[in-house]
């Protein structure tokens, strides 16, 4: 049994050696919000979808139960970014059935990124302070866009896990404010910065990385009272190490020091060959993606990740110029930069992120560091003709590549970080 405590001013609960049992975990949310002024307030809950492992049932019944019948109004806000909206029936099975019957009185709501009246605008970042957040990378003064769910409540609850992120060093906390319900422009921005950084160069990095400053940057904008219930999860499972409840980014940094070491794989030496076996929860390219993510610091130069995910028919349904622009090194982009500034930042980011490193010049073109091989159920001449290489999935033998002495198989891939020593 777990004695909750505190770190940094924060309710804590576990530890990278520790696996909670639920009803810890459900007495922990329940005594931390009792705890706090909330009756008679509105809040708005920021969650994931199901694209994180999560116990968000277990979560949610413990929030619903602390603040039904106290505050005046609940809403479940599902923190999408960019991702496809979940369904009906797809929430259902997230929130651990219909909502309505589970979560009496709390709304729940998909975030509308594509729709403008889904947003607020919380204030414009000067060009001068995003190049002061960005260490010089950027100068762009941007227009912070919330959804208005948040704005219209006063209290503003994320409830989700940290995992180590290709973006910002480590997700969670504020994240889910910016991107999680942001408008795109602060979604650009902060994705093109995590771009010119690289993915090799931020993904598992501690502490307030440059986009995590500009993330933290909008959030204090939020005029609703933040707080964060951050998680750190099992991969692949729903048993949770650790939970820190307070400030969002106090409970985020206590979270992810404990996710620093759970979610992090050392290898002795790089692979030549990886197979990430991608889990159903990932069911585009655009998710499945971090699969290739957390692996690619771990591979030889000339080295190969294959993506094995029979169950992944197209790139993004979202996002379909992704085919037309195709996944190229950063260096490609900022070499053509009047080429391609005009089209969505989040869009190239998510090009880069999967292309890994690289280098372009005019002369010897692009090179990049390693192969990446998509064994799905995408035409092999999409596949292609978005400059990746295609392996037949049907002749893809998961466990004689497990056998294979030059392959590393990663399953459930996607969550886990792999590093060399």
């Amino acid at each position: 049994m777990s004695v909750p405590g505190t770190v940094d001013h924060v309710a804590f609960l576990g530890g990278p050696a520790e696996l909670l049992a639920d009803d810890e975990v459900a007495a922990f949310v329940r005594d931390q919000l009792a705890a706090r002024p909330l009756d008679g307030r509105s809040v708005c809950l920021v969650i994931p979808d199901a694209t994180r492992s999560c116990p968000l049932p277990l979560l949610l019944d413990a929030v619903h139960g602390a603040l039904a019948g106290r505050v005046s109004r609940l809403t479940a806000l599902v923190a999408l970014g960019t991702h496809a909206p979940m369904t009906d029936s797809q929430l259902a099975r997230h929130l651990g059935g219909d909502p309505a019957v589970r979560y009496p009185g709390m709304a729940v709501r998909n975030h509308e990124w594509a729709d403008p009246g889904t947003f607020v605008s919380l204030g414009v970042l000067p060009a001068e302070r995003v190049a002061e957040l960005s260490e010089g990378r950027l100068a762009e003064a941007v227009d912070v866009r919330l959804n208005r769910a948040v704005v219209e409540h006063d209290v503003a609850l994320v409830v989700g896990p940290v995992f180590p992120h290709e973006v910002v060093g480590f997700s969670g906390g504020n994240k889910y404010f910016f991107p999680g319900v942001a408008g795109q422009e602060i979604i650009d921005l902060s994705h093109w910065l995590g771009a010119l950084i690289t993915s090799a160069g931020i993904i598992g990095t501690r502490g307030t990385t440059p986009v995590r400053a500009l993330i933290d940057e909008a959030a204090a904008l939020i005029p609703a009272e933040t707080l964060a219930l951050c998680v750190v999860v099992r991969s692949g499972s729903g048993q949770l190490h650790a939970a820190a409840l307070g400030e969002p980014r106090a409970a985020w940094d206590a979270a992810a020091a404990v996710s620093a070491e759970v979610h992090v794989r050392y290898l002795d030496a790089p692979v030549r060959r990886v197979l990430a076996v991608i889990p159903a929860k990932y069911d585009d390219m655009w998710t499945a993606a971090k699969g290739f993510y957390k692996l690619e610091p771990v591979v030889a130069d000339g080295g190969e990740v294959v993506l094995y995910a029979p169950h992944i028919t197209r790139i993004s349904a979202m996002h379909p110029e992704i085919e037309q622009i195709g996944y190229h090194c950063r260096d490609w982009f900022v070499s053509r930069w009047e080429d391609y500034r005009h089209l969505h930042w989040g869009v190239l980011a998510h090009s880069t992120h999967l292309r890994g490193a690289g280098t372009y010049d005019p002369v010897h073109g692009e090179r990049c560091r390693v192969r990446v091989t998509l064994a799905t159920s995408i035409p092999e001449d999409v596949v292609r003709g978005a400059a990746l290489d295609y392996l037949d999935p049907a002749s893809v033998d998961v466990e004689a590549w497990a056998a294979d002495a030059e392959t590393v198989v990663v399953r459930d891939a996607g969550e886990v970080l792999f590093r060399l020593r």
